[in-house]
């Protein structure tokens, strides 16, 4: 047997062990292979979309690749930590130094080279799905093929090889100070009595509570700033939750003779706080990981719903033309007949509504206030399924524009609408938020006489609204109107299916960004835990297998393991759900919107992913200390 052969089978003599970390590392691949092949596809080649995506894949890419970096050198930490003493027993038979690390660089170097390749293969074979799933989320025009990524597999390939034999060279010379005496019996050194700071256990609380305060108390605004201070305290907070408070109750629920000394629960205590304080590190960067998941992911999928929402429900028209008063009249008549012509072209139904807005300037304000007719307004209204009203002779109604995306209320309009050119004096009797105008923050619906005595020198806006009872089908006519008609300060024209689409494709690309980039993320939380679990495999075995002799039946060891494996999966992942929970509803509160689904709904998934993950750990581990 040579050398690199008996490398070759220590990899295959440890595949239980290396398996979380191969496959991590081959997920870690197989993303940043989905983004290069994105970035480099030939069917985004030009377009106004293609470069924002390409440059958003290639910053992703960096992403996942420093992230991969750090990651893969912690799991070799954990798993050189396992093997201190299979590395001092072959020390012990006359191996020497060089060899041992020779051995290492070799083992990573394999692991590596057969992760990058396992991972562009899966790439490879999920490539259509995942551009079938860029193609939906970005709501592209044209498909994007299956090719072959010469480019993306090279550079996917070259950088990960760098990577591992990076951490590779690494990795061995961390073995250079390990003595043989420290290797042989670092599996058997005394763990010392887990201690924990009252004081530091306090912090940790009042940290917590507090950063939770804030961020429910704050509105609008004042969330953005309250960001940084309470993420620095929520973060340090929950390092002393893990390192300090998650000792000190354990600690406590042991004086609980009650609970101690019920059932099986006195051998669960007796090794609990050796493991929270062992773990309190992975728990708290699972937490993190975990929250910057749950948060990435919660906030696009809720802002998303949020601006489609507002986008949707705010513009009641499939269209919308909007004449300055500097424009002539006969460019806009040239224009409604455009839209008109191309509705037509495209076979589009539709019905045309025409209303006028005239700027008046009332008595004791120096700014004009936009003012319509009711007859013109309750014409919009009642296409539009809003509320129609007929104010009285003297009366007039304020509407007003409440921005959901900005907290934003403009409801302090006039109560006395005085209007010298129309020799009125109008008493504004009701006030309503209303979404049919959002280009103005305030317009009065005046009686139709009123209108009529401003007369027709007065500057008016006037809108041509295309009510279609099929909105979405208006896209492509939307498109070409759009493109014809360009913004201008005298005009400006809206399709909301063309403006929807647009929308869904800018958070499509972010979405489609951050799903993979949380996805990853959170797979490396899931295998932190797993690394941490199996480096104390061997010592759980020997452990549960004396107290089997004492009388210990099967369903009371798996009910010990189960009950250890769930404070080590689940509780991390808690505390994530809850830092994110509070993340999501301080975003609500930045804007008036209801994002309690959207944010319900993501960490459910992610709760319900590591619910599974748990279970099937659980019932692989528990095979596993029963077999010595």
């Amino acid at each position: 047997m040579t050398f690199r052969q008996f490398a070759f089978n220590n990899v295959l003599r440890n595949k239980r062990t290396y398996a979380a970390y191969f496959f991590s590392s081959a997920f870690s691949v197989m993303v940043f292979f989905v983004y290069a092949v994105f970035a480099f596809h030939p069917g985004l080649a030009g377009g106004a979309l293609h470069s924002q995506v390409a440059t958003g894949m290639h910053f992703e890419e960096a992403i996942i690749y420093v992230f991969s970096f750090f990651f893969v050198l912690y799991s070799m930490g954990a798993f050189l930590k396992s093997r201190k003493k299979e590395f001092g027993l072959m020390m012990m038979h006359g191996m020497t130094d060089l060899q041992l690390r020779l051995m290492v660089f070799i083992e990573n170097m394999l692991i590596g080279f057969f992760a990058t390749i396992g991972g562009i293969g899966i790439g490879l074979v999920m490539e259509k799905l995942i551009l079938l799933l860029a193609e939906n989320l970005l709501e592209l025009e044209e498909t994007l093929p299956f090719y072959v990524p010469v480019k993306a597999m090279g550079l996917t390939f070259a950088a990960f090889m760098v990577l591992f034999m990076v951490i590779s060279l690494f990795t061995v010379s961390i073995l250079r100070s390990s003595g043989l005496i420290e290797l042989l019996k670092s599996s058997v050194k005394p763990k010392p009595e887990p201690k924990a700071s009252f004081l530091l256990s306090l912090l940790a609380a009042a940290l917590l509570a507090a950063g939770y305060g804030i961020a429910l108390r704050v509105r609008g605004t004042a969330v953005a700033a309250a960001l940084i201070p309470v993420s620095v305290m929520v973060i340090i907070g929950t390092y002393f939750l893990f390192t300090q408070l998650s000792v000190f109750l354990v600690r406590l629920g042991k004086r609980n003779r009650g609970l101690f000394w019920r059932r099986t629960n006195l051998l669960l205590f007796s090794d609990l706080a050796y493991r929270m304080k062992d773990n309190a590190r992975i728990f708290f960067i699972v937490a993190i990981l975990s929250t910057v998941a749950f948060c990435a992911i919660g906030s696009l999928v809720g802002l998303k719903s949020m601006y489609v929402g507002i986008l949707t429900k705010e513009n009641p028209f499939a269209m919308q033309y909007q004449s300055c008063p500097g424009q002539a009249r006969e460019t806009e008549e040239l224009h409604v007949g455009r839209i008109r012509e191309v509705l037509e072209e495209e076979g589009v139904a539709y019905r045309h509504l025409v209303a006028e807005l005239k700027y008046a300037a009332p008595a004791g304000s120096e700014r004009p206030v936009m003012v319509i007719g009711a007859s013109q307004y309750n014409a919009l209204a009642e296409a539009a399924g809003l509320e129609t009203f007929a104010p009285g002779d003297r009366e007039a109604v304020l509407l007003y524009y409440a921005n959901p995306a900005v907290r934003s209320r403009s409801d302090e309009g006039l109560r006395v609408l005085e209007l010298p050119e129309a020799s009125a004096q109008l008493d504004v009797s009701r006030s309503l938020d209303s979404y049919l105008f959002p280009m103005y923050a305030q317009v009065y619906v005046v009686p139709d006489a009123v209108v009529a005595q401003l007369g027709e020198a007065a500057s008016a806006d006037r809108i041509h609204a295309f009510q279609v009872q099929d909105w979405k089908s208006t896209k492509q006519a939307g498109k070409r109107l759009t493109e014809e008609l360009p913004p201008d300060r005298s005009y400006s024209f809206f399709s909301l299916a063309y403006s929807l689409h647009i929308l869904n494709q800018a958070f499509g690309a972010v979405l489609f960004v951050g799903l993979f980039i949380g996805a990853v993320f959170f797979v490396a939380a899931g295998s932190f835990l797993y690394f941490r679990l199996y480096t104390d495999l061997e010592e759980d075995r020997r452990k549960f297998a004396a107290i089997a002799k004492l009388g210990l039946t099967d369903g009371e060891l798996s009910g010990i393991v189960t009950k250890q494996l769930a404070i080590l999966f689940l509780m991390p992942i808690a505390v994530a759900a809850v830092h994110g929970a509070v993340a999501l509803t301080a975003l609500q509160h930045m804007f008036a919107y209801n994002l309690i689904k959207e944010s319900a709904a993501v960490l459910g998934v992610f709760i319900l992913i590591q619910v599974v993950y748990f279970l099937a750990v659980r019932s692989r581990y528990i095979r596993q200390v029963k077999v010595g």
